[in-house]
């Protein structure tokens, strides 16, 4: 199976897993690092995830791998939250940050830096429009960025 077969495989099983409860799915991955290979899945629920909860997602989603065996390579499976700091992957969750600070990481730089920090304001299909501090408006192409996550101030 393709890569990509192998992630939409992995999202319909948990999908299912999940249906009926409080969690939901955040995002497959499936990688090779170095010698190993890993299928990361994150899921979460509103308040957060704990780690009993990741394992039982963890052994019936194991299980349905078994019986079904799409991968045919050795890998680690590892289902965990996804973080405070993950990258917004979907509208949902551009969404629920509007008004909240955003760490944005730039493929090429704009005003001298290939990191911004600002208040998410709106966002669409193409565009993000951030604003730093007193400054004004940003508006970014979504092409232009390479990650986009809640900023973490300590």
């Amino acid at each position: 199976m393709k890569k990509h077969d192998i992630i939409q495989l992995v999202k319909d099983l948990v999908i299912n897993i999940l249906e009926g409860t409080e969690f939901f799915l955040v995002d497959v991955d499936f990688v090779k690092e170095g010698a190993y290979t890993y299928l990361r899945v994150f899921v979460d629920k509103p308040g957060g995830i704990n780690i009993d909860e990741c394992e039982q997602i963890s052994k019936k989603l194991s299980g349905e791998l078994d019986e079904k065996d799409p991968i045919d390579i050795n890998y680690f499976l590892e289902v965990s939250s996804p973080g405070i700091d993950r990258p917004f992957k979907t509208d949902e969750d551009f969404q629920k940050n509007l008004e909240e600070y955003v760490e944005v990481s730039l493929y090429k730089s704009i005003n001298g830096s290939k990191k911004l920090v600002g208040k998410l304001l709106k966002f669409d299909a193409n565009t993000v429009t951030i604003q730093e501090d007193d400054s004004e408006p940003l508006e970014l192409q979504r092409d232009q960025i390479s990650k986009i996550n809640l900023a973490i101030f300590i």
